[in-house]
């Protein structure tokens, strides 16, 4: 077994997630995972970064696949003994002029990127060694899409003591009210992608407790981050920031010093706590 320690990132072939890699090949004293769907893709991304003089490991990773998920899991356990640093940075988003329908668009997108999520956490946290740190890669759209919620739904989300199978019931309601076409007179927003981040970042602030709950000795710090408006595929080219811009704040989390007791269980952008 390897006393190296490793850093896994999904969902990190291109866009944010391999500036993320790029970084932390940069900055981690041990082994970082690039993990993508394609195999074909991520071994470019890693060529590509070979190319560049850096030294990416690569992992298939489908996060919407449970066995995906626990192979990597295995995996982990296996070769290193658990997990130094995990970011969660999978996600999908369909386009504004997509003409899919919303209840098709909000169960897919909640799939990935709140279900997905949730999956890969419920497999890898365990794993977390002791000053172990965890990024969930949410946006800002999920603090306009809270402010887009009802006042009843606002009080849930920013609830200190919501639990993670509340949280879940609420994300299968809203893919239910958008089948049955009443999600806004349940009190809703009109966005798919920012309730799935309402999701991951109120997911977060729950594992952030259960954290210190159960393991509060191990010092691991647990949080959800926005990389702000970067230029991807997902963004756009009008975006405002590169990639190496976005990955900023996911990676100073990530490596956030081992005698640091916060930021934990904290919606964190540029740097900066946010109110939730």
């Amino acid at each position: 077994m390897s006393s190296v320690p490793v850093a896994v990132v999904t969902g990190s072939n291109k866009g944010i997630g391999l500036a993320i890699v790029r970084a932390l090949c940069r900055q981690f004293q041990g082994d970082v995972y690039l993990t993508a769907r394609d195999p074909g893709r991520g071994q470019e991304a890693v060529a590509e970064l070979q190319r560049e003089g850096l030294r990416a490991l690569f992992y298939q990773l489908d996060i919407d696949d449970l066995q995906s998920i626990r192979a990597l899991r295995d995996f982990l356990k296996e070769k290193y003994g658990g997990l130094n640093v995990l970011i969660n940075n999978a996600g999908i988003a369909f386009k504004v002029h997509d003409t899919t329908p919303f209840a098709v668009q909000a169960e897919v997108t909640l799939k990935t990127n709140f279900f997905g999520t949730r999956n890969v956490c419920t497999e890898l946290l365990p794993l977390m060694k002791p000053y172990g740190r965890v990024v969930n890669v949410s946006s800002m759209v999920s603090s306009s899409a809270l402010k887009g919620c009802s006042q009843e739904l606002q009080q849930k989300f920013r609830s200190n003591t919501i639990t993670e199978d509340e949280l879940v019931e609420l994300m299968t309601k809203f893919v239910e009210d958008t089948k049955k076409g009443v999600h806004e007179k349940e009190g809703w927003p009109n966005t798919a992608y920012g309730v799935s981040k309402i999701g991951v970042t109120v997911l977060s602030r729950i594992q952030a407790r259960m954290l210190n709950e159960k393991r509060k000795g191990d010092h691991i710090l647990l949080n959800a981050c926005c990389p702000g408006w970067v230029r991807t595929d997902m963004a756009g080219p009008k975006a405002t920031k590169s990639p190496e811009e976005g990955a900023e704040t996911p990676v100073y989390l990530a490596l956030l010093p081992s005698d640091a007791d916060g930021p934990h269980g904290q919606f964190v952008s540029d740097k900066t706590v946010r109110t939730w």
